[in-house]
């Protein structure tokens, strides 16, 4: 059976998982096991959950002396200071380089100019992200990047998930110049932050999907009402920003619908290195 249900335990055991579906084979409620990002669902019919769920109690309470409630439920995430890491790196690289209004060099070369862009300078997609105009711009930029960063990261781990906001700040500074064609130039990290908005809320859908939610609009809803909250300043890129949360929404989807386990940390921490690696890449080319 497969299709729309409710999942009604999720373990990162298939054992375990294998257990709870032979409860249910004897109890007649037809079920089947899906392989998500937070471990082995098992999903029945969303009429047959209240009968799955008193079914499963009543097999905890005869089996008390087995894994515990809690990691039946959902299996745990090592913590993760990506985002933290991440802030700090960007606050470094601004005593570096300085403010807009310095006219430094490094704006000169890695700014998201739109015209150089369209004439083929890609790298400023990636270099912009790493540039702030100001203290204040970057103070908002670094708290965002602890806090959303920190939570595609705990999802997807630290490797995937830079990877994926990389792309997403990337995609959105290409797709903000191809719009606007000439007399654009963008600083700073927040197309990346709204590609993180745009990953958990595609994350979250898909969660609901799998789970037979039928509220996906609610979450949609509050990732385009942060976007109204926190990317319309006065003195705020739009474009830049909206193209963001849409390309991290699209790159949250593909990754919730092919994903389905979580890769090892040592493949994480490899591709962080390489995740790194291209922003120092892309300078190196700056220059």
């Amino acid at each position: 059976m497969e299709g729309p249900g409710t999942a009604v335990r999720v373990t990162p055991s298939r054992q375990r998982a294998d257990e709870w579906a032979v409860v249910l084979a004897a109890a007649g409620t037809p079920y089947w096991l899906r392989r998500r990002l937070d471990g082995w669902a098992v999903i029945v019919a969303p009429d047959d959950a209240a009968s799955a769920l008193a079914s499963l109690a009543a097999y905890d309470h005869e089996n008390s002396g087995g894994t515990s409630r809690r990691d039946e439920i959902a299996p745990s995430r090592p913590t993760t200071i990506v985002g933290a890491v991440v802030a700090l790196l960007l606050i470094g690289f601004f005593a570096i380089t300085g403010p807009r209004a310095a006219h430094s060099v490094w704006f000169e070369r890695g700014s998201a100019d739109a015209t150089r862009m369209m004439a083929g300078e890609w790298w400023r997609a990636i270099t912009a992200l790493t540039l702030h105009a100001d203290a204040p711009h970057l103070v908002g930029n670094a708290a965002a990047t602890v806090v959303l960063m920190t939570a595609v990261c705990w999802y997807l781990g630290p490797g995937v998930g830079l990877w994926l906001l990389l792309l997403a700040g990337a995609g959105g500074n290409a797709v903000t110049a191809a719009v606007h064609g000439g007399d654009h130039i963008s600083v700073g990290a927040s197309t990346a932050t709204f590609g993180a908005i745009g990953i958990l809320a595609a994350l979250r859908i898909a969660g609901r999907a799998e789970a037979g939610g039928r509220k996906s609009w609610v979450v949609i809803g509050a990732g385009l009402a942060l976007l109204a909250l926190l990317g319309t300043g006065p003195h705020a890129d739009l474009l830049a920003h909206l193209f963001g949360f849409l390309v991290g929404g699209g790159l949250g989807l593909i990754a919730a619908l092919t994903i389905r386990r979580v890769p090892p940390a040592p493949f994480q921490w490899l591709l962080a290195a390489a995740a790194g690696a291209a922003v120092v890449g892309a300078w190196r080319v700056a220059f």
